[in-house]
């Protein structure tokens, strides 16, 4: 008989071990993938087996070599967790790879045991939802507690305490056969039903802890995966909402201009369809700079035509060596917008839309700069705001501020520089990484000044 104390200690190190090897596994890139995928092949099983089967069946072989190391040894629940998260099949694999040291040390009714097991908790797994497994606490006074607060008004099967109770069983089904066949089937006794109490909730501990850690980064998966759902929408809105006054306004442009300049009103309809179709199709989340600048031309084009060319006078210095840089879609459109309207509209003699672009070190600058009425002052100083996370002044301004910061990481910089009267500056800041450049060749960009 094993020592009382020995016993508890043995219990206390399975929970550490179990806590130890879900942690680290967890720190696995390929273990997360294989874990969370959906659909796995052969392949893919039988390598997430192998991450979860190799160390614990070292456990087991140390538990048979070193005298009284009986806490390597979590086997029996290691079969459980692989039938409730992957089914009977690869259990039953789990249970005969994690027998075999204990098959050598002539304890033959382990691998038996280990199959009865995988068959049962895979066929509880068959007939409960995923979340219900998920959802399984190793806190086991808490499970009961809830279950007694669920069931106490509606009594009804919970699926939760019928795991529990799963465990318990044949926790205490193992203990009787190793019983009456002591060396043909480890497990831990003792004559005390304190400690004999200890032994049976310590395998819904063990399994649980495991559970928790593992669901904790199936959150967070999920967690980023709406993140990424919801950007990917707010850019979808940003590519696909037309301004009805801008529409209005160049359609009434080009019904003034099809009877005296009809070949201006036919090119202004061609930019007019490059738009729409640019905001109407679906985009890349990163384009190269010379595609980003093509639709803001077809876009300036138009608002020269619509203020006059004495009103809205475009100039671009490019540097040629950024137009295959990749750069966020609808980057600049939504910037040049709220130059003209914020900037331009109000000042009677119009004004000036500047576009530039050169390599600094290893970072793109983007700058985009209007001479027109400028921001309202901010405690009698110039506006001057900088950084990712800073307020933008309008919907346009804040989209492209949130795509750059997901995009284009934390290194990214997104800074206004206004003064009243004197017009508005914003300068844009991208990472430029050598793999995120475009190699095909695309047609050339039109003349610097337009």
């Amino acid at each position: 008989m094993i020592d009382s104390k020995l016993i508890l200690i043995t219990l206390l190190i399975k929970l550490g071990v179990a806590a130890a090897v879900s942690s680290a596994l967890s720190r696995s890139m390929v273990f997360k993938n294989l874990l969370l995928s959906t659909r796995r092949s052969a392949g893919q099983m039988l390598g997430l087996l192998a991450c979860i089967c190799v160390p614990l069946t070292l456990g087991v072989w140390v538990r048979v070599v070193v005298p009284n190391f009986l806490a390597a040894d979590i086997s029996f629940e290691a079969v459980i967790l692989v039938a409730l998260l992957l089914g009977t099949t690869p259990a039953m694999l789990a249970g005969t790879f994690l027998s075999i040291p204990a098959v050598l040390h002539r304890e033959y009714l382990t691998l038996p045991f280990n199959l009865v097991v995988a068959v049962i908790f895979g066929t509880y797994r068959a007939f409960v939802s995923e979340e219900d497994i998920w959802s399984f606490s190793p806190f086991v006074d808490l499970s009961i507690y809830r279950w007694i607060r669920r069931n106490l008004m509606r009594p009804r099967v919970d699926r939760q305490i019928l795991l529990l109770m799963l465990i318990l069983g044949m926790q205490v089904m193992r203990n009787w056969i190793s019983h009456l066949y002591p060396r043909r089937l480890f497990a831990l006794h003792s004559n005390s039903w304190l400690l004999f109490l200890a032994i049976c909730l310590c395998a819904p501990m063990v399994v649980g802890i495991p559970l928790k850690i593992w669901n904790a980064i199936r959150i967070e998966r999920k967690l980023e995966e709406q993140e990424r759902l919801l950007m990917d929408a707010r850019l979808d809105a940003l590519q696909r909402q037309i301004n009805p006054h801008f529409l209005f306004n160049t359609l009434n442009s080009i019904a003034s201009l099809v009877r005296f300049r009809p070949e201006l009103a036919r090119e202004l309809i061609v930019k007019l369809a490059s738009i729409l179709r640019v905001l109407l199709q679906d985009r890349d989340d990163l384009m190269p700079l010379r595609e980003e600048l093509q639709f803001a031309d077809d876009y300036l084009d138009i608002e020269v035509v619509r203020f006059g060319i004495e009103k809205l006078r475009v100039v671009k210095d490019i540097s040629p060596e950024t137009l295959e840089i990749l750069v966020p879609s609808m980057l600049l459109q939504p910037l040049i917008e709220n130059g003209i309207k914020h900037g331009l509209e109000p000042r009677i003699g119009g004004g000036t839309i500047t576009l530039r672009s050169r390599l600094q070190q290893d970072k793109l600058v983007i700058t985009v700069e209007d001479d027109g009425v400028g921001m309202p002052v901010e405690n009698g100083s110039p506006v001057h705001r900088s950084g990712l996370l800073q307020a933008g002044t309008g919907v346009g301004m804040r989209n492209v501020r949130e795509r750059m910061q997901v995009l284009c990481g934390p290194d990214a910089g997104f800074e206004i520089l206004s003064r009243p009267g004197r017009g508005t500056r914003v300068i844009l800041t991208i990472p430029v990484n050598s793999a995120k450049t475009a190699t095909v060749q695309l047609p050339e960009l039109r003349s610097i000044d337009s």
